[in-house]
């Protein structure tokens, strides 16, 4: 069931992103006198499509079927982009058959420098626009809450965490001299914009100020463990509990809030997992409160070192809201586009020089219908917002100056342009073919690191 929601959320994100993207292309070729022979949801083989010279069809159209400048809207079988094929245009479908006779005026080879620079653009600034869309709705409609604590919870023994000094209770006061009075702009320096470096963080413990060197690279481990770094307020409740567990038993229920275990405070997951693991076969007691009643409930853990319940985290932080009016809301989505925007390329940079894991940083479609799905199941919100990222990198990534993508096409363009002619049709092809084997490799490697990781 797992894979089929994935699934279904991936072909969901992918249809959107890919038809606004195509969707500017086709609208900036119409609004340039331009014939559009195609518009393709997914690549290869056309399963269905529709066009107003035979209407509806299933299947490859005729070789010899003249659309009279009619597009052919379509569904491909493989679900991973989408194209728009403008007539006159040497793109991924690599057709030359329009080079046996003169350019027309309705072909993109006939068209004014800027006109083709518009109708190349137009397909990153429309998803550039849809990133900007859906960020703009949510500052509006959502007041950004803050969790109002710099306390740290529980720390793993051997954790990266612990080996680079932080504990438990130690109050976060700043990060590389940037003063922090909120738990997600922690979370948003450790994990984000200090991935895979080196930083300081000052910290208060026991009323003295002290320096701590942290890495972020190899925090990275702490993460892949399962362990969530969490602030002090947090509680651990019981989610569920299996039938017939020890936990069951002994009394536990669903909803239960787990205060300590061997009279040890419960702040984390993780920490009563460790402390329920090394008690196989051994009594543990637990206070737990229900409702308003504070009950002590003994039970002991498997052979395994497992009672048989699914935890939950709640954190009793005080949050704090920040509203946006309409304008002000426009105003944060444009700063949105413009920090992620730096953040992708920076990120980029600590891949090429090995700072960043490329599985850390790059994620296909196994990670990208993992993400959609899990995003989609917390809220509609969370989903867009995931939409809007995904639209943005798409954005960045096609205006790269790199053959197939619309970066390479443009850089082709404004050659030409500079140079007063046209740059050889063989010519093209040849770096269209190269650069479509590359992108090949590059998604077959992307793929195969999403397996390794999944």
């Amino acid at each position: 069931m797992e894979f089929f929601n994935s699934l279904f959320y991936f072909i969901i994100t992918i249809a959107i992103l890919v038809f606004v993207h195509e969707l500017g292309h086709f609208i900036a070729a119409k609004l340039s006198g331009m014939r559009v022979d195609a518009f393709a949801i997914g690549f290869g083989y056309r399963l269905f499509g529709y066009n107003k010279k035979i209407g509806f069809s299933f299947g490859s159209l005729p070789k010899d079927l003249d659309l009279e400048g009619n597009t052919d809207y379509r569904v491909c079988i493989l679900p991973l982009g989408g194209y728009v094929k403008v007539a006159g245009m040497i793109d991924e479908s690599l057709d030359k058959e329009f080079l046996s006779h003169d350019p027309q005026p309705w072909e993109f080879r006939s068209k004014s420098t800027p006109k083709k620079l518009f109708v190349l653009s137009a397909g990153v600034l429309m998803n550039v626009l849809l990133a900007l869309a859906i960020f703009w709705g949510i500052n509006f409609t959502k007041p950004v809450q803050h969790l109002k604590t710099t306390t740290v919870g529980y720390i793993p023994p051997k954790s990266a965490l612990e080996l680079a000094g932080l504990r438990t209770n130690d109050k976060i006061l700043s990060i590389d001299g940037n003063s922090v009075k909120y738990w997600d702009e922690i979370l948003n320096y450790i994990f984000v914009k200090k991935i895979g470096e080196e930083f300081t963080v000052q910290v208060e413990r026991d009323g003295k100020v002290l320096e701590l060197q942290l890495n972020s690279k190899l925090l990275q481990s702490d993460k892949k463990s399962g362990f969530s770094f969490l602030p002090r307020e947090s509680k651990v409740f019981i989610a569920d509990v299996l039938s017939g567990s020890r936990a069951q038993k002994a009394g536990l229920q669903k909803n239960d809030t787990i205060i300590y275990v061997n009279n040890v405070e419960i702040i984390s997951s993780q920490q009563l997992i460790d402390i329920i693991s090394a008690s196989a076969e051994k009594p543990i007691d637990m206070i737990v409160q229900r409702n308003f009643d504070t009950l002590n409930i003994q039970v002991i853990p498997s052979k395994e070192g497992k009672i048989g319940i699914i935890s939950g985290i709640v954190i009793y932080a005080p949050i704090e809201l920040q509203n946006y009016n309409f304008i002000q809301a426009g105003i944060r989505a444009l700063e949105n586009i413009y920090e992620n925007t730096v953040l992708f390329f920076s990120i980029i940079a600590k891949v090429i020089t090995g700072k960043v894991e490329f599985a850390n940083a790059f994620g296909g479609p196994i990670k990208i219908a993992k993400i959609a799905a899990q995003t989609a199941d917390v809220n509609l919100l969370s989903f867009l917002n995931f939409l809007a990222l995904l639209s943005l990198s798409l954005a960045i990534i096609n205006i790269l100056p790199f053959p197939v993508l619309d970066g390479g096409h443009l850089i082709i363009v404004l050659l030409e342009g500079v140079l007063k002619k046209e740059i050889p049709p063989k010519i093209k092809i040849v770096i269209q073919n190269i650069g479509f084997i590359i992108l090949l490799l590059f998604m077959a490697f992307v793929i195969y690191s999403d397996i390794m990781n999944y």
